[in-house]
């Protein structure tokens, strides 16, 4: 099959399947003509995962009259951005925030300042070091580091040099996955861990250190990119340099650009996670918070890891397409 005709057959996915549910259990809050606003401040502005997000955010916006102002720096790496978005939400009285920090620690300061001003803060995607924080709505990364680093072990057979593109230093949700995936790694004492980079989320950056990698470490097995923008420039460094297939690829989240490299047998699997989930229930509990209503300490969305054995099935394909009539 030709690349013209894969990208088709891509884009006939995207177009024919949606997301029809979000959440598994129906929330008790009662209807009220009350706007309730809420400021939801993620990463950065742009990107196949964040769209998801925000899709979800939107569609439980619309069903708990709730006037979302959806916010994120032009790059990961902003942190100061991200600070003045949360710093503007306080100040324009917003009755609850959603926040993704982009650094662990960075963003603790004004998140307790948040809570400081009875404004409740649920953190969706990646946590921050914050005990005022009323709910984790987002991925187990630890767990998902784990199952990429078990399907990059089968794939390699168990020994082989190994390299990590991450995104950025400090964000938790990054380095929960690393964790997990180095501690499953340290079983197998024939294979080694010879670099770990960060790409900023940005895509030129990962193919440049990508080949950059690979040229220091020529005898790479394999490359886990621990997120979507990371899993687009390693993938093309890849295919760019003719290693495709001989350089195991594993990935996060499931942008066109991924599912095709998945397609063409550059990508071996990727780790998807549940961002239409995520932005829905961070709404539907950030509701829930401003009502005093009680919220659960942690909601795990769940991960799952696709090839092209499962990507198919129709279970799959609606986490892989998140859609919305």
């Amino acid at each position: 099959m030709t690349r013209a005709k894969k990208k088709m057959m891509v884009l006939i996915s995207f177009i024919s399947l949606m997301l029809v549910s979000c959440s598994d259990s129906p929330s008790s809050l009662r209807m009220t003509d009350t706007v309730r606003k809420v400021s939801m401040i993620v990463k950065m502005n742009s990107g196949s995962f964040w769209n998801t997000v925000k899709m979800g955010a939107e569609v439980a916006a619309k069903e708990y009259n709730v006037e979302l102002t959806f916010l994120g720096p032009d790059s990961e790496n902003d942190i100061e951005g991200q600070i003045k978005l949360v710093d503007d939400s306080i100040t324009n009285k917003a009755d609850a925030i959603i926040l993704s920090a982009s650094d662990y620690m960075k963003l603790a300061q004004v998140t307790d300042r948040a809570a400081y001003h009875k404004i409740p803060v649920i953190s969706v995607d990646t946590e921050v070091a914050s005990a005022r924080v009323k709910t984790y709505v987002g991925t187990n990364n630890y767990e998902a580091g784990q199952k990429a680093a078990e399907r990059l072990i089968a794939l390699i057979d168990g020994r082989g040099q190994i390299g990590l593109v991450s995104f950025v230093e400090g964000a938790r949700n990054a380095d929960e996955r690393a964790a997990g995936m180095l501690d499953y790694f340290a079983r197998f004492p024939n294979v080694e861990v010879v670099d770990t980079v960060y790409c900023g989320s940005d895509v030129q950056l990962a193919a440049e250190l990508t080949n950059e990698m690979l040229a220091e470490y020529p005898h790479i097995r394999g490359i886990i990119a621990l997120n979507e923008v990371a899993g687009i420039g390693v993938s093309e460094e890849v295919l760019k340099l003719g290693l495709g297939g001989k350089v195991k690829i594993i990935t996060f989240d499931s942008p066109p650009e991924v599912i095709e490299m998945l397609q063409e047998g550059i990508v071996q699997a990727t780790v998807i996670q549940n961002p239409y989930s995520n932005g829905y229930l961070a709404v539907q509990h950030a509701v829930e918070a401003i009502e005093g209503m009680h919220v659960p300490e942690r909601v795990d969305t769940g991960s799952k890891l696709i090839d092209l054995d499962n990507m198919l099935w129709p279970e799959n394909q609606k986490q892989l397409f998140p859609f919305v009539r």
